[in-house]
């Protein structure tokens, strides 16, 4: 068996000292050229708690792809075109001729919740000639004027959330207007993965392993979403990213076969696509469930969350396990304030530290801005190796969360560093020491843990307080 001996570990304290703010940071990526796309609801209505865990992933991944050397470009995918749009349009209208109190009578699939009658409200106000405007017109002004509502609410929604602003906000429409549907089944004709059967336009996606073809221009000459899907991603590779990710909602699972099936009939590795699935979010309050539905109007937004949890609170729920795991995120455990809540747990940990140090200094004990070696010489006991040991695998921990494209991996490693400092300031009261040489060393290490749970939960999007 090989040892290390004491000073080996107490050199850790050099290195967080030395990497500061860029500490566990690494040339991993070597500069990959990294689209991430994420989120990219409909906008038909506001964000849910769903939608909250999608961001929560994609924004952490975009962070810790960064931090390790990757040149990341993050985008959000606009679905401005299709049925999903029309119903929006309608259902806008349908409310506003409510609002003037004409009767109405809608499809089943409108949407039907408050943000409906607030949008129809709105444009009323700007456009009280609604009603007398011909239906075509009537509906296309009322899908404009709702979508580009939606998108500005979504667009607050995810900034107050903290994520990081989009490279780009990409329009579905523009695929067709600028001719990318029409390249990208052009180049699928000229490899010989196209083939038309029974009036309608197929791609050959069995070929690469889907379970069947699939029909990208309908018998009435439409295209369907998958010839849109396609185009998008011939767009990715011909703007040279040499890796595309999506992380995409649970109800997308059998669009990865297809869609990786359609990047290499364009011509492109397999690896060149990274498809991540965001499970279900089971909301409870009190462990009894919440009904969600955009259409019924009965769901949480994530605005709402947020205002009730914090942002540091459902962020840190959200990235607490594997992303294509169930989770149940309930609203009375993570407004608590004790060891329970999980985002807390590690927190106070961070807060404890500053608080230390804070008293350190009323007590006159102020430590070097770079410590040495031999103030570093008292921690010897295995409780300070321990620590050491640990913040020595955060480079590590950091680069298995972008090679697998898991930000749990921080939160775990975050809630096991917490548990070693809530247990280490229990036994070791450090400014009662009784070896005074040991109390600048214990400041000392535990300064060089309070940047390491900063360096974390940075990369997390989640905040590091100094008291609680």
């Amino acid at each position: 068996n090989v040892r290390f001996a004491p000073a080996f570990w107490r050199r850790i304290v050099f290195d967080i000292e030395s990497g500061g703010e860029r500490y566990g940071a690494s040339d991993l990526g070597q500069g990959k050229k990294t689209q991430l796309e994420y989120v990219s609801a409909n906008p038909t209505g506001p964000l849910h708690v769903g939608h909250g865990r999608g961001a929560a992933v994609g924004d952490a991944l975009a962070r810790i792809l960064r931090f390790t050397g990757f040149d990341v470009h993050t985008e959000y995918y606009i679905n401005d075109a299709g049925n999903q749009m029309e119903a929006l349009g309608l259902s806008v209208l349908l409310r506003a001729r409510e609002l003037r109190g004409l009767s109405v009578q809608g499809p089943e699939d409108c949407y039907r919740g408050k943000y409906i009658a607030d949008i129809a409200t709105d444009l009323l106000r700007e456009r009280p000639e609604l009603h007398e405007l011909p239906e075509e017109e009537a509906r296309a002004l009322c899908r404009e004027y709702g979508m580009e509502k939606m998108l500005r609410n979504i667009k607050r929604d995810l900034e107050n959330f903290r994520a990081q602003k989009y490279d780009v906000w990409f329009s579905e429409r523009t695929l067709t207007q600028s001719g990318a549907v029409e390249r990208s089944l052009a180049r699928l004709r000229e490899r010989s993965f196209l083939y038309e059967a029974d009036g309608a336009l197929w791609f050959a996606s069995s070929r690469f392993g889907d379970d069947r073809d699939r029909v990208l221009r309908k018998t009435d000459g439409d295209l369907t979403y998958f010839a849109s899907d396609i185009a998008y991603h011939h767009t990715k590779y011909e703007r040279g990213f040499e890796l595309a990710v999506n992380v995409c909602g649970a109800d997308h699972h059998g669009y990865a076969p297809r869609v990786r099936a359609a990047v290499q009939a364009l011509g492109h590795a397999p690896e060149k696509l990274e498809v991540l699935f965001i499970q279900l979010v089971n909301l409870l309050r009190g462990g009894v469930a919440v009904s969600m539905s955009k259409r019924a109007g009965t769901f949480e937004t994530l605005a709402d969350v947020t205002a009730e949890t914090g942002v540091d609170a459902a962020r840190f729920m959200f990235l607490s396990r594997k992303c294509d795991s169930p989770l149940d995120f309930d609203l009375e455990l993570v407004r608590q304030r004790n060891m329970d809540n999980p985002v807390y747990y590690v927190q106070y940990a961070h807060a404890r530290i500053c608080a230390l140090l804070r008293r350190a200094a009323e007590q006159g004990v102020n430590l070097p801005e770079a410590v040495d070696a031999v103030l570093l010489e008292p921690l010897q006991e295995p409780d300070d190796l321990a620590l050491l040991r640990y913040a020595a695998r955060f480079e590590d921990v950091v680069a298995s969360a972008a090679l697998k494209f898991a930000p749990h991996h921080i939160s775990a490693y975050l809630t096991g560093l917490a548990a070693l400092l809530h247990g280490y300031y229990a036994k070791h009261p450090v400014l009662q020491a009784k070896d005074p040489a040991s109390v600048p060393a214990r400041l000392a290490l535990l300064r060089a843990m309070g940047q390491v749970f900063r360096n974390g939960l940075n990369l997390l999007g989640v905040t590091a307080p100094e008291s609680m």
